[in-house]
Protein backbone atom coordinates (compact mmCIF):
# COMPACT_ATOMS: atom_id res chain seq x y z
CA UNK A 1 0.00 0.00 0.00
CA UNK A 2 1.38 3.34 -0.78
CA UNK A 3 1.82 5.36 1.75
CA UNK A 4 3.30 8.32 -0.24
CA UNK A 5 0.96 11.36 -2.02
CA UNK A 6 1.24 13.86 -4.58
CA UNK A 7 -0.94 16.91 -4.73
CA UNK A 8 -1.80 19.49 -7.81
CA UNK A 9 -2.95 22.73 -7.45
CA UNK A 10 -4.31 24.04 -10.81
CA UNK A 11 -5.39 27.40 -11.04
CA UNK A 12 -4.09 31.19 -12.30
CA UNK A 13 -6.20 32.57 -9.39
CA UNK A 14 -3.80 30.98 -7.06
CA UNK A 15 -0.52 32.07 -8.32
CA UNK A 16 -1.33 35.91 -8.75
CA UNK A 17 -2.39 36.42 -5.62
CA UNK A 18 -6.48 36.46 -6.12
CA UNK A 19 -7.17 33.60 -3.67
CA UNK A 20 -5.06 31.93 -1.18
CA UNK A 21 -4.34 28.31 -1.59
CA UNK A 22 -5.97 26.10 1.38
CA UNK A 23 -5.29 22.93 0.13
CA UNK A 24 -1.48 22.04 0.83
CA UNK A 25 -2.16 22.36 4.35
CA UNK A 26 -5.66 20.51 4.54
CA UNK A 27 -4.58 17.58 2.51
CA UNK A 28 -1.22 17.04 4.62
CA UNK A 29 -3.53 16.74 7.33
CA UNK A 30 -6.12 14.07 5.75
CA UNK A 31 -3.56 12.27 4.52
CA UNK A 32 -2.08 11.74 7.98
CA UNK A 33 -5.33 10.87 9.31
CA UNK A 34 -5.00 7.85 7.18
CA UNK A 35 -1.80 7.08 7.79
CA UNK A 36 -0.18 8.60 4.10
CA UNK A 37 2.63 11.59 3.31
CA UNK A 38 2.48 14.74 0.90
CA UNK A 39 5.48 13.51 -0.64
CA UNK A 40 5.19 16.87 -3.29
CA UNK A 41 3.15 19.43 -4.02
CA UNK A 42 2.87 21.83 -7.19
CA UNK A 43 1.21 24.72 -8.07
CA UNK A 44 -0.12 24.47 -11.66
CA UNK A 45 -1.38 28.08 -14.16
CA UNK A 46 -4.11 27.25 -16.07
CA UNK A 47 -2.13 26.60 -19.25
CA UNK A 48 -2.20 23.68 -21.95
CA UNK A 49 1.54 23.13 -22.36
CA UNK A 50 2.61 23.46 -18.18
CA UNK A 51 -0.66 21.25 -17.60
CA UNK A 52 0.25 18.44 -20.09
CA UNK A 53 4.06 18.23 -19.46
CA UNK A 54 3.70 18.27 -15.45
CA UNK A 55 0.56 15.47 -15.53
CA UNK A 56 2.98 13.50 -17.77
CA UNK A 57 5.93 13.77 -15.12
CA UNK A 58 3.48 13.49 -12.61
CA UNK A 59 1.48 9.76 -14.35
CA UNK A 60 5.67 8.44 -15.47
CA UNK A 61 6.36 8.74 -11.46
CA UNK A 62 3.38 6.22 -11.04
CA UNK A 63 2.41 7.86 -7.17
CA UNK A 64 -1.62 8.45 -5.94
CA UNK A 65 -2.03 12.24 -6.92
CA UNK A 66 -5.13 14.41 -6.09
CA UNK A 67 -5.42 17.58 -8.77
CA UNK A 68 -7.34 20.21 -7.97
CA UNK A 69 -9.01 22.93 -10.37
CA UNK A 70 -10.02 23.33 -13.45
CA UNK A 71 -12.51 20.39 -14.15
CA UNK A 72 -15.27 23.11 -14.87
CA UNK A 73 -16.53 24.26 -17.95
CA UNK A 74 -15.54 27.43 -18.71
CA UNK A 75 -12.84 28.24 -21.13
CA UNK A 76 -9.76 28.27 -18.75
CA UNK A 77 -10.76 25.20 -17.34
CA UNK A 78 -8.28 23.09 -18.97
CA UNK A 79 -7.84 20.22 -16.89
CA UNK A 80 -9.87 17.81 -18.20
CA UNK A 81 -8.76 17.84 -21.65
CA UNK A 82 -5.39 18.02 -20.42
CA UNK A 83 -5.61 15.24 -18.52
CA UNK A 84 -6.81 13.15 -21.47
CA UNK A 85 -4.06 13.89 -23.88
CA UNK A 86 -1.58 13.27 -21.17
CA UNK A 87 -2.81 9.72 -20.10
CA UNK A 88 -3.06 9.33 -23.99
CA UNK A 89 -6.85 8.53 -24.07
CA UNK A 90 -9.98 10.56 -26.15
CA UNK A 91 -12.14 12.78 -24.54
CA UNK A 92 -15.80 11.68 -24.51
CA UNK A 93 -18.97 12.09 -22.81
CA UNK A 94 -19.37 10.21 -19.71
CA UNK A 95 -23.39 8.59 -19.63
CA UNK A 96 -23.43 8.37 -15.81
CA UNK A 97 -21.55 11.89 -15.66
CA UNK A 98 -24.51 13.24 -18.13
CA UNK A 99 -27.56 11.86 -16.48
CA UNK A 100 -25.69 13.47 -13.09
CA UNK A 101 -25.49 17.06 -14.31
CA UNK A 102 -29.00 16.50 -16.29
CA UNK A 103 -30.90 15.24 -13.20
CA UNK A 104 -28.95 18.19 -10.96
CA UNK A 105 -29.74 21.43 -13.91
CA UNK A 106 -32.36 19.90 -16.28
CA UNK A 107 -32.52 21.96 -19.60
CA UNK A 108 -29.80 24.00 -17.99
CA UNK A 109 -27.58 21.65 -18.34
CA UNK A 110 -27.35 22.93 -22.08
CA UNK A 111 -24.92 24.13 -24.01
CA UNK A 112 -22.16 24.69 -21.34
CA UNK A 113 -22.55 22.32 -17.99
CA UNK A 114 -22.79 19.54 -19.73
CA UNK A 115 -19.26 19.94 -20.98
CA UNK A 116 -18.29 18.52 -17.54
CA UNK A 117 -19.33 15.75 -18.63
CA UNK A 118 -16.72 15.48 -21.16
CA UNK A 119 -14.27 13.26 -19.33
CA UNK A 120 -11.10 10.94 -20.54
CA UNK A 121 -12.20 7.46 -21.81
CA UNK A 122 -12.02 4.70 -18.73
CA UNK A 123 -11.77 6.93 -16.13
CA UNK A 124 -13.85 6.22 -13.06
CA UNK A 125 -15.94 9.12 -11.38
CA UNK A 126 -16.12 10.61 -7.86
CA UNK A 127 -19.19 11.55 -6.48
CA UNK A 128 -19.09 15.45 -5.22
CA UNK A 129 -22.10 15.29 -2.37
CA UNK A 130 -21.57 19.73 -2.79
CA UNK A 131 -23.28 19.60 -6.57
CA UNK A 132 -23.36 16.34 -7.42
CA UNK A 133 -21.38 17.35 -10.70
CA UNK A 134 -19.09 14.14 -10.51
CA UNK A 135 -14.65 14.21 -10.29
CA UNK A 136 -12.83 11.31 -12.29
CA UNK A 137 -9.46 8.99 -11.26
CA UNK A 138 -8.13 7.49 -13.94
CA UNK A 139 -4.32 6.00 -13.07
CA UNK A 140 -4.00 6.78 -9.64
CA UNK A 141 -4.57 10.43 -10.41
CA UNK A 142 -7.90 11.84 -8.94
CA UNK A 143 -9.24 15.03 -10.51
CA UNK A 144 -11.05 17.21 -7.63
CA UNK A 145 -12.77 20.81 -8.55
CA UNK A 146 -11.08 23.24 -6.86
CA UNK A 147 -13.26 24.87 -4.55
CA UNK A 148 -12.28 23.47 -0.81
CA UNK A 149 -15.90 23.22 0.13
CA UNK A 150 -16.81 20.06 -2.65
CA UNK A 151 -12.75 18.36 -3.12
CA UNK A 152 -12.31 18.23 0.26
CA UNK A 153 -15.22 15.53 0.85
CA UNK A 154 -14.57 14.39 -2.19
CA UNK A 155 -10.87 13.60 -1.73
CA UNK A 156 -11.69 11.57 1.68
CA UNK A 157 -14.37 9.45 -0.22
CA UNK A 158 -11.55 8.30 -2.58
CA UNK A 159 -8.84 8.03 0.49
CA UNK A 160 -11.73 5.49 2.44
CA UNK A 161 -12.87 3.33 -1.11
CA UNK A 162 -9.42 3.35 -2.15
CA UNK A 163 -6.68 3.63 0.17
CA UNK A 164 -7.82 2.40 3.79
CA UNK A 165 -5.97 3.34 6.76
CA UNK A 166 -3.47 2.06 8.02
CA UNK A 167 -0.51 3.10 10.84
CA UNK A 168 2.29 4.99 8.67
CA UNK A 169 5.14 3.34 9.46
CA UNK A 170 7.20 7.14 8.82
CA UNK A 171 8.72 8.08 12.04
CA UNK A 172 11.12 11.67 12.91
CA UNK A 173 13.35 11.94 15.59
CA UNK A 174 15.78 14.85 16.46
CA UNK A 175 18.28 16.22 18.37
CA UNK A 176 20.03 19.64 18.94
CA UNK A 177 23.77 20.29 18.24
CA UNK A 178 25.29 22.95 20.52
CA UNK A 179 28.14 25.01 19.48
CA UNK A 180 28.92 23.58 16.27
CA UNK A 181 28.82 24.93 12.95
CA UNK A 182 26.70 23.08 10.18
CA UNK A 183 29.24 22.56 8.14
CA UNK A 184 31.04 20.49 10.84
CA UNK A 185 27.96 18.42 10.94
CA UNK A 186 28.14 17.58 6.45
CA UNK A 187 30.61 14.55 7.07
CA UNK A 188 28.66 12.86 9.74
CA UNK A 189 24.95 13.21 7.64
CA UNK A 190 26.25 11.87 4.74
CA UNK A 191 27.42 8.88 6.71
CA UNK A 192 24.32 8.22 8.14
CA UNK A 193 22.83 8.14 5.07
CA UNK A 194 24.89 6.23 3.31
CA UNK A 195 24.45 3.61 6.60
CA UNK A 196 20.16 4.29 6.56
CA UNK A 197 19.11 4.43 2.97
CA UNK A 198 14.95 4.11 4.04
CA UNK A 199 15.86 7.23 5.66
CA UNK A 200 16.90 11.15 5.39
CA UNK A 201 19.08 13.45 7.43
CA UNK A 202 17.78 17.14 7.71
CA UNK A 203 20.09 20.16 9.38
CA UNK A 204 17.76 23.26 11.11
CA UNK A 205 19.65 26.04 12.09
CA UNK A 206 18.18 27.86 15.04
CA UNK A 207 18.22 31.35 13.84
CA UNK A 208 18.22 33.48 16.82
CA UNK A 209 20.35 31.67 18.77
CA UNK A 210 24.35 30.90 19.05
CA UNK A 211 25.26 28.09 17.68
CA UNK A 212 22.09 26.07 18.25
CA UNK A 213 20.81 23.31 15.21
CA UNK A 214 18.20 21.05 14.94
CA UNK A 215 19.81 17.75 13.96
CA UNK A 216 17.30 14.73 12.88
CA UNK A 217 16.27 12.05 11.12
CA UNK A 218 13.16 11.14 9.10
CA UNK A 219 11.49 8.36 7.24
CA UNK A 220 10.26 4.52 7.48
CA UNK A 221 13.51 2.93 8.04
CA UNK A 222 15.46 1.60 11.33
CA UNK A 223 15.16 5.49 12.68
CA UNK A 224 15.69 4.20 16.24
CA UNK A 225 19.21 2.40 15.34
CA UNK A 226 19.95 5.09 13.18
CA UNK A 227 19.09 7.78 16.47
CA UNK A 228 21.47 5.74 18.39
CA UNK A 229 24.25 5.46 16.23
CA UNK A 230 23.92 9.38 15.75
CA UNK A 231 24.38 9.80 19.65
CA UNK A 232 27.04 7.76 19.20
CA UNK A 233 28.94 9.47 16.24
CA UNK A 234 28.62 12.88 17.69
CA UNK A 235 29.73 11.77 21.14
CA UNK A 236 32.75 10.44 20.04
CA UNK A 237 33.30 13.00 17.97
CA UNK A 238 32.91 15.40 21.55
CA UNK A 239 30.43 17.32 19.78
CA UNK A 240 27.39 18.11 22.47
CA UNK A 241 23.66 17.77 21.83
CA UNK A 242 20.69 17.32 24.12
CA UNK A 243 18.08 15.57 23.16
CA UNK A 244 14.64 17.40 21.87
CA UNK A 245 11.61 17.07 23.75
Amino acid sequence: MNSYFGLIVIGDEILYGDRADRHHDHFRSLLKKYGKLLHRCWFIPDQHESLIRHLQFSISEQLPVFVCGGIGATPDDLTRSCAAEAFDTPLQRHPEAKLLIESQFGEAAYPTRIKMADLPMGCELIPNPYNQIPGFSINYHHFLPGFPEMAWPMAEWVLRQKYPQQESRFKQRSLLVLNTPESALVPLMELINREYQDLKMYSLPKFGTQGRIELGLRGDGDIDGAFEHLQQQLTKQKITFQIST
